[in-house]
């Protein structure tokens, strides 16, 4: 493997990480300032172009997910076998297990009581990573093996309540359900994003990075041959309506909206189908960068060469701006602090429609462009600084 194609295949790996925090950020931002205040994707209520608004931040979690398996391969390729990486993912999953609890709580809700902790995506990816450090003692093809019947076979247990658990139940809904778990005196942890299968997928994706320091698998046909083969799987699975996914699709009316239904899988926690539809897609971008010239994607890959600081901060961005404008309308400025669209003191007609909270999003990615440019800068200047390695 010469140098410069190892210089491409990282190329295409932040192109994707960044393009996937891109649209995150659109999430985010249609968080704090639609005017639609129901799910997105509930296909009674919703239009074509929100659906699908929602529909396309799908790809956000499992991508980030997924590769933070593959870069924890690769962080080990390059250092050799005898690296520390078991320590390596301890440490960052602790790390992020902090700023969940701490750093992030605070950005959606500006609260100084941080009792109730929120168990999304940054909780996920510390567990996950807390538990990878302890699978890649294993041989890596039993890493995978592990991995991939977390993803295939946890929608076997979907009817599983914590209720039928007895003293098991709080701990099911941490892995599985996502049940709101009171510990008492007004301590609440509210983990949407279970980890079974999220800790399947990053041990999946570490298995992947094997794959890309293989000059044979790393060629654009082969890429897109396995993108290809997860997206027929889903689209044979999800016709099928046998097994998946906890909400079978159903025909509408209007053929548009049946297609809405084949597509709206289950997040929380993501489903077999959810998977495939997301990560079969996000490999085909990866074959189309892989082994090309990647210079008019600069934008993407210094998001992606930063994803946690880009992650906190447009969290504090979103929600900041969230606020000011609020007070420019005489809008609800206090329902607005305490969580946007999910306060219940939130009026129903506040917000706004897609054109402006697509006007936001643009705005939003342009302003952390140049602060990631700098954070990227320092970063090179003070190599002596290990804690940045962290961001």
């Amino acid at each position: 493997m010469n140098s410069d194609s190892s210089s491409r295949r990282f190329a295409s790996i932040d192109i994707l990480r960044g393009l996937v925090m891109v649209l995150m950020t659109l999430d985010h931002t249609r968080d704090f300032f639609s005017d639609s205040h129901f799910s997105p994707t509930d296909l009674d209520k919703t239009s074509v172009a929100l659906f699908l608004t929602r529909w396309i931040t799908h790809f956000c979690a499992p991508v980030f997910v997924f590769l933070a398996g593959t870069s924890a391969y690769l962080w080990q390729s390059r250092r050799g076998a005898d690296a520390p990486l078991s320590r390596f993912l301890l440490e960052r999953g602790l790390l992020l297990l902090v700023l969940t609890c701490t750093v992030e709580a605070w950005s959606w809700n500006f609260r100084a009581d941080l009792r109730h902790i929120d168990g999304g995506v940054l909780w996920a990816i510390a567990w996950s990573m807390i538990a990878l450090a302890g699978l890649v003692k294993l041989p890596l093809a039993w890493c995978v093996a592990f991995g991939a019947a977390m993803i295939v076979g946890h929608n076997a247990f979907d009817a599983v309540k914590p209720t039928e658990l007895g003293g098991f139940g709080p701990w099911w809904a941490v892995l599985h359900t996502g049940d709101d778990v009171p510990f008492g005196d007004g301590w609440l942890l509210n983990p949407y994003y279970p980890l079974i299968p999220w800790i399947g997928v990053m041990a999946v994706g570490f298995g992947f990075g094997q794959l890309l320091i293989n000059n044979a698998w790393r060629k654009r046909r082969r890429l897109f041959a396995l993108g290809l083969a997860l997206m027929g799987s889903f689209l044979a699975l999800r016709f099928s309506n046998v097994y998946g996914d906890p909400k079978p699709w159903q025909s509408y009316p209007d053929p548009v909206f049946s297609v809405l239904s084949f597509i709206n899988c289950h997040k929380y926690p993501p489903s077999l189908l959810y998977l495939l539809m997301t990560l079969g897609p996000a490999l085909l971008v990866l074959a189309l960068t892989e082994g090309r010239s990647v210079e008019r994607f600069g934008v993407l890959q210094v998001f992606g060469r930063n994803p946690l600081l880009f992650y906190l901060l447009h969290l504090y961005l979103i929600h900041g701006l969230a606020v000011l404008v609020a007070v420019a309308t005489d809008g609800p400025v206090s329902a607005i602090i305490s969580g946007g669209i999910w306060s219940p003191e939130l009026p129903q007609d506040y917000g706004y429609g897609l054109p402006v909270v697509y006007g936001i999003w643009v705005l939003v990615v342009l302003t952390l462009y140049p602060v990631c440019r700098s954070f990227e800068a320092l970063k090179a200047r003070k190599p002596d600084w290990r804690w940045l390695k962290y961001l």
